[in-house]
């Protein structure tokens, strides 16, 4: 009678597998966008429901400004759109003008897991037509 080890043909499950892709392409991104004080970065999250962005300072480690469709200076605006894409170019023309008030016309993109398509799209296009450059 031949002993198989239970974990010989071992292959990791569709969810782990899916995390591993997804922290590949983090780092992959990551690696090539760095943040400074003259040219921070631009980096943004989504969630189900809403969108989030930031400006931060790689080198001081710090975040500048911060905006999200949660944020109360956009919200009523907001309410209004009846997509998330529609809110995440608000977003980024609420991100653009904050920038502008602190100085920031030129920041690097830094769209962390995401593929650049829907959400993320709308919210480049949106800080793009703010004015930022990227």
């Amino acid at each position: 009678m031949v002993m198989r080890s239970i974990h010989t043909n071992f292959m990791p499950s569709k969810e782990k597998l899916k995390k591993i892709r997804i922290d590949r392409r983090r780092k992959r991104v990551r690696k090539k966008v760095v943040g400074s004080s003259q040219r921070p970065r631009l980096c943004v999250y989504k969630s189900l429901r809403h969108t989030y962005a930031q400006l931060v300072d790689d080198r001081t480690g710090r975040t500048i400004s911060g905006v999200s469709s949660l944020s109360p200076q956009i919200r009523d605006q907001i309410q209004k759109e009846n997509n998330k894409s529609a809110k995440s170019r608000k977003v980024g023309l609420f991100v653009a003008v904050k920038a502008k008030e602190l100085g920031i016309t030129k920041v690097v993109f830094d769209r962390n897991k995401y593929p650049y398509h829907g959400r993320i799209k709308s919210l480049a296009e949106g800080a793009r037509e703010g004015g930022l450059e990227f």
